[in-house]
């Protein structure tokens, strides 16, 4: 990416110095369980889910990640703030055009542990967007996990995720996040998942919607694109239940499967439209 060509957003805060929670690894308390199944609540994703992947973690892997990991840096701060800057351009130009102004995010970076309007949540949630506040969380030391423990390293792969979530801010903007919390009470479990799905897939389409523009403005370079995808390909939910020796069950899914993601994803890429990403349909 020729991220030297974005522009750096104003709407970071940087929590880092602040602790975190969460330091005693997977050793989670009722409170501490409490806590994940609360912020996978309001933000979408399967509180079984979360908790399992908290306790697969070594005790304070999050926070020595994060501490020593090569991603938490000045430089890839830097970086953030400009996929940040950038998705401000697009979205900006975008509800322009459709006569309404856009509200950007604030992203903030954390770690370890963060306290959010959706409740305390450590680095093991990965990164995650909060309605409650309007606010994307990151802790950098995810960008190390996305490259070693998934295969999707790249700078590109990087700002998909950043891009995702802000796809989730879109989404709170427009009225899909609140009209999803409002059905979830009349779910069955499956049902709910399913609902889960849908909604993570646009984030992707409008993910690649964004994509679509910077690719306009001349930021990607060759090898980009595979970058994303590979990333929507490695954390789609039957290949994160089958590398993990887990059976795939698709009423488990939250986020939709790898085929779904990069479909998503490149359907918004080619379309540059909201109106492509219309996965309720």
């Amino acid at each position: 990416m020729r991220w030297d060509r974005m522009r750096a957003s104003s709407n970071v805060e940087d929590r880092r110095g602040l602790g975190g929670v969460g330091r005693g690894g997977a050793k989670l308390g009722l409170g501490g369980i409490a806590v994940v199944v609360v912020v996978g609540l309001l933000m979408g994703k399967n509180p079984i889910e979360l908790l399992s992947l908290v306790m697969q973690m070594p005790a304070g892997q999050g926070t020595q990640q994060a501490a020593t990991g090569a991603s938490d840096n000045d430089q890839n701060v830097q970086f953030v703030s400009k996929v940040l800057g950038d998705t401000e351009d697009t979205w900006g130009a975008l509800f322009k055009d459709a006569g309404s102004s856009y509200r950007a995010p604030k992203l903030v970076l954390f770690r370890g542990g963060v306290d959010s309007a959706c409740g305390q949540a450590s680095s093991a949630v990965g990164p995650f967007y909060c309605p409650g506040d309007s606010q994307v969380y990151l802790d950098l030391g995810f960008f190390d996990e996305l490259d070693k423990r998934f295969g999707a390293g790249g700078d590109f792969a990087a700002a998909y995720v950043v891009a995702h979530e802000v796809g989730h801010h879109v989404q709170n903007l427009i009225g899909v996040s609140s009209k999803v919390h409002a059905q979830r009470p009349q779910l069955s479990d499956a049902e709910g998942n399913a609902l889960s799905v849908k909604q993570e897939l646009q984030a992707d389409c409008f993910a690649g919607v964004w994509g679509h523009y910077a690719s306009q403005r001349g930021i990607l370079e060759q090898g980009d694109l595979e970058e994303a995808l590979t990333a929507a390909h490695a954390i789609g939910d039957d290949t994160l239940q089958r590398n993990s020796g887990r059976q795939i069950v698709p009423d488990s899914f939250t986020h939709g499967t790898s085929e779904q993601r990069i479909q998503w994803f490149r359907r918004g890429f080619e379309a540059g439209q909201i109106k492509a990403c219309n996965t309720f349909s």
